[in-house]
């Protein structure tokens, strides 16, 4: 995994955001939590993270977004860290999954077909609407097609023998209008996890959604 500082004050409170897949620090720049520093982590081609950064923090604020939500379950580290809150959005614990994530038709398809095309066509989905299509590509991050396709791959090598994690979300938020994980199976998931909904009309990739969880705090 790599990170990147959005806020380095050296603030005592930390808001620690897992990105999507895809991601990196440009479509989350704008984002700035009101009372604490805030790193966001991403590409889950591996699972390691220099752990050091976080232990100057007395308090961690945890959001987790998308395929991110799989990748902080699957971080043992976070256990021994004082997290005083968790909250997962439009992701859940199975990514791949035809009941509780992604089902696994589309995710091999998308893997089997991604190029700069269908990056695009998969970018539209989960803005849900071209304004906000837009809107993101001003922002797009930089990285290559061959490099989005590595992560993805790795990601659905480590889902098949990943054991089943038993971190605990305080809450989940799940977007009705989600076109990458499908609010049913967020639904089935969360229940099954026995975790705290709260659901709105948003798309995958939502503005109000990250301003309302990460700038709040």
């Amino acid at each position: 995994m790599k990170y990147h500082y959005i806020t380095n004050e050296n603030r005592p409170s930390l808001t620690l955001f897992f990105a999507g897949w895809g991601m990196d620090q440009h479509p989350f720049e704008q984002y700035q939590s009101k009372d604490s520093d805030m790193i966001i982590v991403y590409d889950y081609r591996s699972l390691e993270l220099d752990e050091s950064i976080l232990k100057k923090y007395d308090k961690i604020y945890l959001v987790a977004w998308s395929m991110g939500v799989w990748a902080a379950t699957q971080c043992q580290f976070l256990a021994s860290l004082p997290i005083k809150r968790n909250v997962a959005i439009n992701g859940t614990p199975w990514p791949v999954d035809d009941v509780y994530g992604i089902p696994e038709a589309i995710f091999k398809g998308t893997l089997a077909g991604l190029r700069e095309a269908t990056l695009r066509k998969f970018q539209l989905r989960m803005c849900g609407k071209g304004d906000v299509f837009r809107q993101f590509q001003a922002v797009t991050p930089q990285r290559s097609v061959e490099e989005l396709k590595e992560e993805l791959a790795a990601i659905g090598e480590v889902c098949k023998v990943s054991p089943i994690s038993n971190f605990r979300w305080d809450e989940a938020y799940i977007g009705e209008n989600d076109l990458i994980f499908p609010a049913n199976n967020q639904k089935a998931a969360w229940e099954k996890a026995g975790v705290e909904t709260k659901t709105g009309d948003a798309a995958h990739y939502d503005v109000a959604v990250f301003k309302h969880y990460l700038n709040s705090i």
